[in-house]
């Protein structure tokens, strides 16, 4: 059976002392984890936290990679950087970058093969703002944002981990409830299973405000196999809470 993958987004949060505090208070509370744990902090603190987790079980995370290789893209971090510094996963897409950076399917495309091609496994999110809900085109929006990872990545989809992060549902404290993020789910699970053989092993995310009280229900549902955290990933005690449902 796959094992399950909470991996915390910290977002533009966090500061010496307190990734310090928050990752041993974490780790104390980590017994063995029987799910794959990851987090994911701002680009400045790599170095920072990859000594803290040297030898743990817990994996690290970049918030983003550039599409780029290397070269004349000020502010950029490339694939290559990040590999130097111990990231595992690469998110990529995530809706906010997608709204507040104009970043497109097949920019979000591009970032994932950058990443495959260094040995880091994107964290694709896919997902629809209210509007699109409202109007009945949730299906159409993760297939056709989800398409474009996989026409880029061909077989090398199997690699790769899928987010479903409602937007509606993100930051919000709106929740789509277990049978509404399954019925998602189940939707991007027969478009990868078209798309590769290989579908079983790709690990489906769910990234809209999953928390402590939610976490149990949500991972319950067959096609929902981790979690993409966002605020309670900056909480020790709801964090572990998380990974002990995810079992």
């Amino acid at each position: 059976m796959m094992k399950k993958l909470i991996a915390g987004n910290w977002k533009m949060n966090g500061s010496l002392a307190a990734n310090d505090k928050l990752l041993k208070d974490i780790l104390a509370g980590l017994s063995q984890a029987s799910c794959q744990v990851a987090v994911g902090v701002p680009a400045v603190y790599l170095a920072q936290c990859q000594a803290l987790l040297a030898s743990t079980e817990i994996d690290l995370a970049s918030q983003d990679i550039s599409a780029h290789e290397g070269g004349a893209y000020t502010g950029e971090i490339s694939g290559a950087m990040l590999k130097e510094f111990g990231v595992r996963f690469a998110i990529v897409g995530h809706s906010e970058r997608r709204q507040y950076h104009g970043e497109t399917d097949e920019v979000v495309a591009v970032k994932a093969q950058r990443a495959l091609g260094c040995g880091i496994t994107p964290i694709v999110c896919v997902g629809e703002t209210l509007t699109e809900r409202e109007a009945g085109q949730t299906g159409e929006v993760v297939k056709r944002q989800l398409a474009a990872v996989i026409h880029t990545n061909g077989h090398c989809i199997s690699e790769v981990v899928v987010a479903y992060e409602p937007v509606w549902a993100i930051g919000t404290g709106k929740t789509a409830t277990p049978e509404m993020a399954q019925q998602v789910h189940a939707v991007l699970r027969a478009q990868l299973k078209a798309a590769s053989e290989h579908a079983d092993r790709i690990k489906l995310l769910y990234g809209g405000s999953m928390n402590a009280a939610n976490a149990a229900s949500l991972l319950a549902q067959p096609d929902i196999d981790g979690g993409l955290i966002g605020g309670a990933a900056l909480k020790a005690q709801d964090f572990l809470t998380i990974i002990a449902a995810a079992a």
